[in-house]
């Protein structure tokens, strides 16, 4: 096996190395950004130990592990708002990734690994369990944490609508007329600097309004958190956030995520006095039509098994909790 060296690095020392790995990962998503894991550990982190390891064969980096140090213990992952967290780790590097990760966390004395909202297809199932148990490690990992239900886009609206359940077709369709025929409606998108402040007081605003526990999660740091990465996001060119205006009205949101061949539902709110007219449902809909006719490949709802993601087409992908710990 080829020789690993596993360092503890900066997120300013590593980014751009980082990027450039991003698409030689198996698991390449989202969430496994540096933008992504920096905006988390400035709003999350401060009381928290650090852990950024790199591992390099030849100087060349092949493997990132982004954990939260405590004591003897190391975790990766927050299911407050990842919806997938995981190492990175360039293609055909596992096993030396895997094996040099576990030395150097011995070497700092860690005996306990959690990684939280591991994707079923990721190497970290396989690799990371299989190098533990050969080093008398106890290992766990959960039959499923959690969904996150996608869709694979096929090239038209009317092929997707053709996915759909006889049933499910219809009540969209149905929802849709509904919707249109009685109000003055639009819907659109805005990305990058077209993203105001008020235009993140709207979504906030909405998601507060949608659901009580929304409005609870929404605490001074979690809003915080919100406003950070839709502006760090916007900037990078990640961010689309959706809206739905009835008769000049604001009354659904939608923030997703415009990442490769994917576009990933993050979060949402609506006006509940306008509930009856399906409007977070079908500003959803809409969001889904776009990324049909901007040509992405795959939509992803993200964690949680709400009813309208299945009503949209949503199959069940899993994520899963692993745990490391040795005697």
């Amino acid at each position: 096996m080829p020789s690993y060296t596993v360092s503890a690095e900066s997120f300013d020392a590593i980014e751009k190395e980082w990027l450039d790995l991003l698409p030689q990962a198996a698991n390449d998503n989202f969430f496994l950004l540096p933008l992504w894991n920096r905006l988390w550990w400035q709003a999350f982190g401060n009381d928290k130990e650090r852990l950024l390891l790199a591992a390099r064969e030849g100087g060349r980096l092949v493997g990132i592990a982004p954990l939260v140090r405590d004591g003897s213990q190391a975790h990766l992952g927050d299911t407050r708002i990842l919806d997938y967290a995981d190492f990175v780790v360039a293609r055909g590097h596992e096993a030396g990734f895997y094996s040099g990760l576990l030395d150097a966390l011995e070497a700092r004395g860690i005996t306990r690994l959690s990684v939280r909202s591991v994707p079923s297809a990721s190497p970290t199932i396989s690799h990371l369990t299989e190098q533990a148990r050969s080093r008398g490690y106890s290992t766990v990992c959960t039959e499923k944490e959690d969904v996150c239900p996608r869709i694979e886009l096929p090239a038209s609206w009317d092929d997707y609508l053709a996915l759909l359940s006889k049933k499910d077709r219809h009540e969209l369709r149905r929802k849709i007329r509904n919707l249109l025929d009685r109000r003055q409606v639009r819907w659109y998108a805005l990305s990058g600097l077209q993203v105001q402040r008020q235009d993140l007081e709207d979504f906030l605003r909405l998601f507060r309004l949608s659901r009580d526990e929304k409005a609870r999660f929404l605490d001074p740091v979690m809003e915080g958190f919100f406003w950070n990465m839709a502006t760090a996001m916007g900037q990078a060119g990640y961010l689309r956030l959706f809206f739905m205006e009835l008769e000049g009205a604001r009354v659904a949101a939608t923030v997703c995520f415009d990442y490769g061949n994917e576009l990933l539902l993050y979060n949402s709110g609506f006006e509940p006095a306008y509930g009856r007219l399906s409007v977070g449902l079908l500003l959803k809909a809409f969001c889904l039509k776009e990324a049909i006719e901007a040509g992405k490949k795959t939509f992803d709802f993200l964690r949680g098994s709400e009813d309208y993601k299945y009503n949209l087409g949503g199959r069940d992908t899993t994520i899963h909790c692993c745990t490391l710990e040795k005697a």
